[in-house]
């Protein structure tokens, strides 16, 4: 005898368990993990997903109750993503409610939005109704009137041009002379129209990367990662895949790293594709979400395009999954769960019989890794499409422009060549490189960084005086000076797009800007309209974070400025040198794509970096030898497996101490010492909302073995009630 766990209720955190029921000899080769049951709770039949099956149950099957049947049809998606949530809350961690409720975000049932068309009954019935009309009844004449020369127009249109209410509209069809016919509308995500287009002809490289990629799906279906320099037109061997998927009656969904690309990319999918394009995001009303998840159901959509929650699109027939930028942190959710879209996608495609391809010009480190291991296939582009050619590269080493009295965070040549750029009509971006700049110390003369004796990251300046380390808790007292060469231009910096702005129109008066920042963007079209006025040519300058140097195309861009290209170099992280890599080399890819050569100007304290010679060269492998030879001598991912243990509670010393004891009781789990612990110690923001926050790092050789320690860690704090206040969440492969 077989016997289903199976979850009920995904509204209600109290049912976040499993219900066990007797499987039907005859249903046993219909259920698997993920299927649709109906099944008997209380007084009344439910709905209810399978989320695991034994042969054994400790429960009496003299008191159980047996699964009534298997929903299939329409409900097969969603009971393939309810798989993918059990796969995710027992890879991530969390309860299973919060996983069910990201793959299922749009259970809430939305009213639908009707439109009304109003039709003549009879067209010579209506001319002698109209003859009969009086004076006062001239509304009612202009609604015939109308009709005579357009049937069938929208009612609302009738009331907006003529003033007319809607008690003339119902007389109207109570006389018999019209008839009101209403439908639902779908609420489109974004005004994008147009018909499908001829497919651009493929450079015979682009050409040999589909052939590759299509020959590597039909004998082995692994992974694809499409590493390609920038502007080499990854997007058009994206769109040559996906259309092998629609002959095949097949659906795609196109992840993407930001909302700022949204329509870029949308507009560029719906040239080739026609309306059966669509997309998701998080700033979409709760309408809009809704219908793109019914009409996807539904099968009226082929594309999805999005950022990370694009991914669980209920399509029933998936048949490619394309990751753009595979590189990207946003692909990594902060809340619980904290599932990566990329590990994810893959899994998804296992669950649907599906393929993924990845694509980046800078690809992870984990992406790299795992084609050079074997697991994913690996496939290149290397030569820019059209008439593109890479832009030159100057490297300003702003220690020498220190030591000749310029301070100005303007180098003599980025100035000079802004000027030049400007004068041409041409335009520029200036990208301020600050990712997790916050609290690091350096010198300006000869770019010293303070780092950690133990971990190899930089130390982060806190405001009790001390230097501190985020990952093993090391710390030392605070300095002035450098205590490499003894400068007094020693300590962190404060410096934001804002400053730059103001910066940039006190040097170069008269010059047109716009600013992309987090403030600009916060309206729903916020990034849209920045680059749609900057595409337009209504702005020289654009100024902005890294959201303006991921995968925009603006031809007439010829100069990029890389503003302090080594501040992400020196974060408190293990990843400094990738992350530096991937933005400086996103960055400089923004110039010169159209006939025109571009220049990037890097400025840096780091000149002699690998990260940052790497990128002014775009060139990737030289980076990754140097970078993964770094991650095998720690340990670090992705040649090791590493998870976070986060504590956060409002009791400091209450956190501190729940902390000190997990870390005894995890050398209790491993006493041979092959799992590594580093902490506890403040995390690189240690309070946010009034709750204090730590973290435990664990490093093993396999994830399996963290998942088991994980598992073990959560029984531990579930019997003590020591941690009622203290708040525990996992991430894994930090």
């Amino acid at each position: 005898m077989l016997y289903a766990e199976v979850i009920v209720d995904i509204t209600s955190e109290a049912l976040d368990r499993p219900f066990s029921y007797i499987i039907p000899e005859e249903m046993e080769k219909e259920i698997a993990v993920g299927a649709s049951l109906r099944v008997p709770f209380g007084t009344r039949e439910v709905r209810g997903f399978c989320i695991g099956i034994s042969d054994r149950c400790e429960m009496d099957p003299g008191k159980m109750k047996t699964v009534s049947a298997v929903v299939t049809d329409e409900e097969t998606a969603e009971a393939r993503l309810v798989a993918l949530a059990v796969w995710m809350s027992r890879t991530y961690g969390g309860v299973l409610t919060k996983s069910l409720r990201v793959v299922l975000p749009t259970k809430k049932k939305m009213n639908p939005l009707m439109i009304r068309r109003a039709f003549l009954t009879d067209r010579e019935a209506a001319k002698n109704y109209r003859e009969k009309l009086t004076k006062r009844q001239k509304k009612r004449a202009d609604v015939i009137d109308s009709l005579l020369l357009e049937d069938g127009q929208l009612v609302s249109r009738l009331v907006a041009e003529y003033g007319v209410t809607l008690p003339i509209i119902r007389g109207l069809e109570k006389d018999g002379v019209i008839s009101v016919l209403a439908s639902e509308k779908v609420r489109r995500a974004g005004e994008f129209s147009g018909r499908a287009g001829e497919p651009v002809i493929l450079t015979p490289e682009q050409a040999k990367a589909v052939s590759d990629i299509r020959r590597e799906w039909r004998e082995k279906k692994r992974p694809v990662l499409l590493s390609g320099i920038t502007g080499s037109g990854k997007t058009l061997v994206y769109m040559e895949l996906i259309a092998d998927a629609l002959r095949e009656g097949k659906q795609a969904i196109v992840l993407i790293p930001e909302i700022a690309l949204t329509a870029q990319t949308v507009r560029r999918f719906v040239e080739r594709f026609g309306m059966r394009v669509s997309f998701l995001h998080s700033r979409l009303s709760e309408g809009e979400k809704y219908d793109q998840m019914k009409a996807a159901r539904r099968g009226d959509l082929s594309i999805m395009v999005g950022p990370r929650s694009a991914l669980f699109t209920p399509f029933r027939n998936l048949g490619l999954i394309v990751i753009d930028e595979e590189h990207e942190e946003t692909y990594r959710s902060e809340l619980v769960p904290r599932y990566h879209a990329r590990e994810t996608a893959v899994e998804r495609a296992v669950i649907e019989g599906a393929n993924v391809l990845m694509g980046s010009a800078t690809p992870s480190l984990t992406a790299s890794y795992r084609v050079e291991t074997g697991e994913y296939a690996g496939v290149s582009l290397g030569q820019r499409y059209g008439e593109a050619i890479l832009p030159e590269t100057v490297i300003v080493d702003m220690r020498k422009e220190a030591m000749a009295g310029r301070r100005s965070i303007f180098s003599e040549i980025l100035r000079d060549r802004i000027r030049e750029c400007v004068d041409r009509g041409e335009q520029c971006m200036l990208f301020l490189n600050r990712r997790g700049y916050a609290g690091f110390v350096s010198c300006r003369a000869c770019g010293h960084v303070v780092k950690c004796p133990h971990c190899d990251v930089s130390l982060t300046r806190h405001k009790n005086g001390r230097l501190i380390c985020h990952y093993c808790g090391y710390e030392m007292p605070d300095m002035n000076t450098c205590p490499e060469c003894g400068s007094s231009h020693f300590g962190g910096l404060t410096l934001g797009t804002e400053q730059v702005e103001e910066m940039v129109h006190a040097e170069f008066p008269g010059i047109r800007t716009l600013r992309m920042d987090y403030d600009t963007t916060r309206g729903k079209e916020g990034h849209t309209k920045i680059l749609a006025d900057f595409g337009a040519g209504s702005a020289d300058v654009l100024i902005g974070t890294q959201m303006i140097v991921k995968g925009h195309d603006f031809p007439n861009v010829t100069l990029v400025g890389v503003l302090m290209a080594d501040l992400s170099l020196n974060a408190d992280d293990y990843r400094s040198a990738e992350r530096t890599y991937q933005l400086v080399t996103q960055a400089v890819g923004r110039a010169g794509r159209g006939k025109k050569r571009g220049c990037a100007v890097i400025q840096t304290f780091a000149p002699d970096h690998y990260a940052v010679r790497s990128a002014a060269n775009q060139a990737y492998a030289p980076f990754y030898r140097e970078e993964i030879a770094y991650r095998r001598i720690l340990h670090y991912p992705p040649v090791g497996t590493m998870m976070a243990v986060l504590g956060s509670c409002e009791n400091e010393k209450l956190l501190s101490t729940g902390m000190t004891y997990l870390k005894k009781f995890i050398a209790r789990i491993d006493p041979g010492n092959a799992l590594m612990a580093i902490g506890p110690a403040p995390q690189s923001v240690g309070k946010v909302r009034d709750r204090y926050r730590q973290v435990i790092y664990l490093r093993h050789e396999r994830m399996d073995y963290l998942i088991l320690a994980r598992d073990k860690i959560l029984e531990y704090i579930e019997i003590n009630s020591g941690f009622e206040k203290i708040r525990v969440e996992f991430d894994m492969n930090v």
